[in-house]
C-alpha cells in the first residue's frame, strides 16, 4: 500500500478468500496471542456460499491479505449483529488498516438495515474501538484466556 492510499477491502466470496482470512487470523490469534486453534474457528467460518450467518472482509495489498474481520448477523449472546475476529498482521498495524476493516463492516451492517453493532474487545484494543465511537459496557470477562469487554456503537 502506498502512503495515503487506502487498502483494498473486499467481501469474502470464495473458499480461497476465506482461506486467506483464516490464515491472517491464525497468524494473529493462534501464533501471536496463543489462542488454542480449536477455539479460533467456529460455525461462522467456512465456504461463504454455504455459511449465511456471517460476512467476512479482507484488506488486501497487491492481492496479499493484511487484515480481516467478520460481521455475525445475529449473535447467539444477544441476537444483535456482532463484529469479531478483527485481525491485522503485526507488521501492518498502525497504518489505518484496522480502521478500514471496521468501517467496511459498519457499511455491511448498515446495508442490511442494522442501526447498531456490538463487539467483544480485547482490553488492549478498547481505545481503538472508542476512537470509532464504541462505548464499553459491563464488566471484564475472559474469552480464550484473554480479558475482553463488551462494546457497542450506533451506526
Amino acid at each position: 500500500m502506498s502512503p495515503g492510499r487506502p487498502p483494498e477491502i473486499v467481501v469474502v466470496r470464495s473458499p480461497a478468500e476465506m482461506d486467506q482470512a483464516l490464515e491472517v487470523r491464525r497468524r494473529v490469534f493462534v501464533e501471536e496471542q496463543r489462542v488454542p486453534a480449536e477455539l479460533e474457528i467456529d460455525e461462522h467460518d467456512g465456504n461463504p456460499a454455504e455459511v449465511t450467518t456471517a460476512l467476512h472482509v479482507l484488506a488486501l495489498e497487491l492481492g496479499l491479505p493484511l487484515a480481516t474481520g467478520r460481521l455475525i448477523l445475529s449473535h447467539e449472546a444477544d441476537g444483535r449483529p456482532h463484529i469479531g475476529r478483527v485481525a491485522v498482521l503485526k507488521d501492518h498495524r498502525g497504518r489505518g488498516i484496522g480502521r478500514a476493516v471496521m468501517l467496511a463492516l459498519h457499511d455491511l451492517a448498515r446495508e442490511r438495515g442494522f442501526t447498531a453493532v456490538t463487539l467483544a474487545a480485547q482490553v488492549h484494543a478498547i481505545g481503538f474501538y472508542e476512537k470509532l465511537g464504541y462505548a464499553a459496557r459491563g464488566p471484564l470477562f475472559l474469552d480464550a484466556g484473554i480479558e475482553h469487554r463488551w462494546m457497542d456503537v450506533r451506526l
